[in-house]
């Protein structure tokens, strides 16, 4: 990622050893199984390095008012990585306190942000509906910031999903920067690809415009789903997997079939990444 000056909002809060946190308090919004597509995903394309590594730490930052996807983090990375560790970490205090008669073997809470107050590096970084609040050209830092605290071979997903779940795109960077954008969702729920849009992440939401790139995939993925529309009498899977095979004519798609009925499309971020002004690279 380019080097940026764009510095990260410091929270009034203290964390226990009177070091600042980094970051704001988000609304907190959470729902059980609101992260089920992101978490499917994770444990799809890195369960295997979760599984070499000897002690696995995964963080969900910004778990939110309630500790539903963190507990659920745990339970699925363990199916793909029976050792792995998930610590919760939330900017909010009372949020923390509230969480910790959770926690359980494998699972803790800790108070904090961006800066990641933990010893290990983490192999894995969630973010969900962190970054939703902060301004576009807060995000890069915050990127840099995430990728400088993860292991070798480290995975950041960070990404934006609606209240329960259906529709979420995510973005997944490693310790050199992005690397893919993946579009998930409840297949019966779509209308058309480019309802998604609403839940881009912040590097791309402001994007969907006219002459970027990230909006010229969605009308080059809605017009492939026009021209699937006989595959509908299939079902939505069978149609949607006929669209997303015929985007890989035009756009550099990341993923394979297994993952395309899974109601997702992963493209690597070179070819939606914002052009001009201050992009998140």
């Amino acid at each position: 990622m380019a080097a940026r000056t764009t510095s990260l909002p410091h929270s009034r809060l203290r964390s226990s050893k009177g070091t600042a946190v980094v970051g704001t308090v988000t609304r907190g919004t959470t729902n059980p199984n609101r992260l089920r597509r992101m978490d499917r995903w994770i444990a799809a394309v890195h369960g295997a390095a979760l599984r070499r590594a000897s002690d696995p730490v995964a963080v969900d930052l910004g778990y939110g008012a309630a500790p539903w996807t963190a507990v659920e983090l745990l339970t699925r990375l363990r199916a793909a990585a029976p050792r792995a560790r998930v610590v919760g970490i939330e900017i909010e205090p009372a949020r923390v306190a509230a969480a910790r008669p959770y926690a359980r073997e494998g699972l803790v809470f800790r108070h904090g942000g961006f800066e990641v107050p933990i010893p290990e590096r983490p192999l894995l970084i969630r973010a969900a509906n962190v970054l939703r609040q902060y301004d576009e050209d807060e995000v890069a830092a915050v990127w840099r910031q995430l990728c400088g605290r993860l292991a070798p071979g480290g995975l950041l997903v960070e990404g934006t999903c609606d209240e329960i779940g259906r529709r979420h795109v995510w973005v997944a960077l490693g310790p050199e920067g992005p690397r893919t954008v993946t579009f998930a969702t409840r297949l019966g729920s779509l209308d058309r690809p480019s309802d998604l849009a609403e839940r881009l992440p912040k590097a791309l939401i402001h994007r969907n415009v006219p002459g970027e790139p990230v909006h010229a995939f969605l009308r080059d993925f809605d017009r492939a789903w026009a021209a699937a529309a006989p595959y509908a009498a299939y079902g939505a899977r069978q149609r949607w997997m006929r669209a997303v095979r015929d985007l890989t004519a035009d756009w550099p798609v990341a993923d394979s079939p297994a993952r395309w009925r899974q109601g997702e499309v992963t493209v690597d971020w070179g070819a939606l990444a914002p052009r001009g002004g201050q992009s998140p690279n």
